[in-house]
């Protein structure tokens, strides 16, 4: 299996299946000196882990991480950073059903006309458990941004049919954590709370979006033409599991937008440098930030796993029906959020690193 790389400079190798031993990844290209804060890279990887309230998943995961090289005496050291998380709680025999049969919107049938064979238990390399490798990943990246004053935050703007009343800047998000579904809007936060428990009574899922804001990039990131920073970013986010569309700036909002209203004038910022007075663009024009907040937005499918039955085949080809048993969660937006953070630092970290090169 190939393309389990991910980054030019700054690259993050992942490995690992649900159920297997351990997950894990390797991280190439981090530069030397780089502190790394251990328990700000755990309470990352705790902002994803299932278990953490009545809303996700009840799989009682530590997901605790364990680094294996590429640091020494709390700093990187230049070398690739190696680290792994062990799976504990995991209920294979919840899969056996499965061996020979085909989800309906789940990878088992695709996996299987690639490969010829596959890990049905959690659905192996194609589970959003494989994520985590991302965050730890995404967790350092985000230190070495820090170090550049640049800092991601997300929020979960929508689930299902209900959504926040508005959008929100970077510093309204301090207390998202507060909500168990990451929604700073606390009116549709409690209307996200009842209809997930409304859907878990019903044994259904549904989906959602998040808003990602990333603060403090400096104009000149990003490459003029197949490697936009825009494209970089929705290529990052539609690797992550369930990711059905993207859209930065006013997105699909800019077809309805006259030029005259959709242009970002740009005007001094008072100090000596430029700045644009609206934001219409996403912080990016012609592939390349402008010094504006990067705004975007992933939007994601309903969970495929549903507790009812669903008719479906099996691998000869039989129909079946499916009956779903195991532990999951009925939207997997809350979770995703550190996991859209963690894919944008990755993107953010690797054209910092590129860009130190573009100019003398």
């Amino acid at each position: 299996m190939s393309a389990n790389t991910f980054g030019t400079i700054f690259r993050l190798t992942t490995f690992g299946e649900s159920h297997g031993i351990a997950l894990g990844g390797i991280i190439d290209g981090c530069p030397a000196g780089l502190v790394i804060d251990m328990e700000f890279i755990q309470n990352e990887l705790n902002r994803r882990r299932p278990g953490q309230s009545t809303m996700t998943s009840p799989r009682d995961e530590s997901d605790t991480i364990e680094i294996l090289s590429g640091v020494f005496e709390g700093r990187s050291t230049g070398s690739p950073i190696a680290f792994e998380i062990r799976n504990k709680d995991h209920h294979s025999f919840d899969y056996d059903h499965l061996k020979d049969a085909y989800r309906p919107s789940h990878a088992d049938y695709t996996y299987d006309s690639k490969y010829g064979f596959r890990d049905y238990r959690g659905g192996g390399r194609s589970s959003a458990r494989e994520t985590l490798s991302r965050v730890a990943g995404g967790a350092i990246a985000k230190l070495l941004l820090q170090n550049s004053g640049i800092q991601i935050k997300a929020y979960v703007s929508s689930i299902g049919e209900v959504s926040a009343n508005r959008a929100f800047t970077i510093d309204q998000l301090d207390e998202i954590e507060k909500s168990p579904v990451r929604c700073p809007d606390v009116d549709a936060s409690d209307k996200m709370i009842e209809l997930i428990t409304k859907l878990k009574q019903e044994g259904d899922t549904t989906g959602g979006t998040i808003t990602c804001i990333i603060n403090g990039v400096p104009p000149g990131l990003g490459e003029p033409v197949f490697d936009k920073l825009q494209a970089d970013l929705a290529k990052a986010a539609m690797s992550i599991n369930t990711a059905k569309g993207f859209e930065y700036g006013e997105g699909f909002n800019a077809p309805s937008m006259r030029g005259s209203t959709h242009n970002d004038i740009f005007v001094s910022n008072g100090e000596g440098g430029i700045k644009t007075a609206t934001n219409h663009s996403g912080g990016i024009q012609g592939g390349i930030s402008n010094g504006s907040d990067i705004v975007f937005k992933v939007a994601f499918k309903p969970i495929a796993t549903i507790l009812q039955s669903q008719p479906s085949v099996n691998s000869k080809g039989e129909n079946i029906v499916l009956a779903a048993k195991g532990r999951h969660d009925v939207v997997v937006v809350p979770r995703a959020v550190p996991i859209v953070e963690a894919m944008a630092a990755l993107v953010i970290a690797d054209h910092l690193l590129r860009n130190r090169s573009s100019r003398l």
